[in-house]
């Protein structure tokens, strides 16, 4: 019996990192994400009703999927170990949940829509990417944090002297902040700035300033910040994965320490002996 459930695990398990099944598992949230866009629509009610069936034909797909993985992890302590693991349970247990004509009709399909998601769970490059950005949001938290504060100081600026001019634009800090907002994304930031220009011809020098430190500077520490943790994250990847340039590094300083020890046991050898040789 132990020899049968051991067979079948392995069955689950090249089931599971079999490419085909992977590629079908894909092309059904795919396909579900197009029957949840399509129920916006105005639909007649024979075609909703086939594709409620579908979309329930979708969620025992997943009700299997789910299990097949559960059976080649080999017990639930190990699949409920894996943070994605744990949020395509998630997704799948609200999903069979029939609230359809309840009250809740609206979260259901809300979190029907979430289903989406399944393909960062799936999809190994999807998980490397959303996992650099979550490791990349505290580090950009400190440099929004710095960003925040320049743009109170010029809406401040700005307010004070900009507000008799325009006070759509620049009344208060709040709506100056908004002002700045749309200058920094370049959205017909030359008309404000002419606007101010009548009235204080070197108010351009304001407008240059803040877009050189905010949208030229700090965007780009952004960016860098983020690049940098995506290549972090596609090394520790590929260090997983027993491949890349990762991986051949990581050799090399395996085998430099290797050499290193060796070196330094040839050395305590020939001091030994050197000692010896000195005494005799």
């Amino acid at each position: 019996m132990r020899f049968n459930a051991t067979a079948l695990q392995q069955r689950f398990i090249s089931l599971r990192e079999n490419r085909l099944f992977e590629t079908f598992v894909i092309a059904v949230i795919i396909f579900s994400a197009l029957l949840i866009g399509a129920k916006t629509y105005a639909i007649p009610p024979g075609t909703l009703a086939v594709m409620h069936a579908l979309d329930w034909l979708v969620t025992l797909f997943f009700l299997v999927e789910i299990l097949v993985r559960m059976i080649a992890e080999g017990s639930l302590r190990n699949f409920f170990r894996k943070g994605w693991n744990v949020f395509d349970f998630i997704i799948v247990a609200v999903s069979l949940v029939p609230i359809e004509d309840s009250e809740a009709a609206l979260l259901g399909r809300l979190l029907r829509v979430f289903r989406v998601l399944r393909l960062v769970s799936i999809v190994p490059e999807l998980r490397v990417l959303l996992n650099a950005f979550l490791q990349a949001i505290p580090r950009m938290g400190y440099v929004s944090l710095l960003m925040f504060v320049i743009f109170y100081i010029y809406a401040a600026v700005g307010s004070m002297f900009f507000a008799d001019i325009n006070a759509t634009l620049w009344s208060n800090i709040t709506v100056a902040m908004l002002t700045l907002f749309r200058v920094a994304t370049f959205e017909d930031w030359t008309d404000v700035m002419y606007e101010t220009m009548a009235v204080y011809p070197l108010s351009w020098a304001y407008y240059l300033s803040f877009i050189f430190i905010v949208a030229f500077v700090f965007l780009n520490m952004m960016i860098g910040i983020v690049l940098e943790t995506l290549q972090r994250e596609h090394d520790d990847y590929a260090r997983e994965q027993g491949e890349g340039m990762a991986v051949e590094v990581d050799n090399i300083e395996q085998r430099t320490q290797q050499m290193d020890q060796r070196l330094a046991r040839m050395e305590a050898m020939l001091e030994a002996l050197h000692e010896r040789h000195r005494k005799a």
